[in-house]
């Protein structure tokens, strides 16, 4: 009885997912890939640099924050943020 019963049934229906959803997915299979997602304001200074940097490479966002960080880090290990951070001060930037 339970074989007829199945048979009568509707196929299922894909149920469509929210976009909170949706988000949520991306974000987890971005984690899956070893990507973090990092927020955070920019100060005047900084979206001026980002728009040249952006002009001239056309590099994406990710591409960009990513190289930010890294060159950061770089200096910080190589004992040269002091230095970076006189000149971003001198250069009004």
């Amino acid at each position: 009885m339970k074989n007829a019963e199945k048979t009568n049934e509707l196929p299922s229906k894909k149920i469509a997912m929210s976009n909170a959803e949706k988000q949520k997915r991306y974000r987890e299979r971005q984690k899956e890939r070893g990507l973090q997602e990092m927020r955070g304001y920019m100060s005047p200074e900084a979206k001026n640099c980002y728009k040249l940097i952006s002009e001239q490479t056309n590099w994406s966002d990710s591409v960009i924050l990513s190289n930010a960080v890294r060159l950061t880090y770089a200096a910080y290990k190589n004992g040269q943020i002091g230095l970076l951070n006189s000149w971003l001060k001198n250069n009004k930037l």
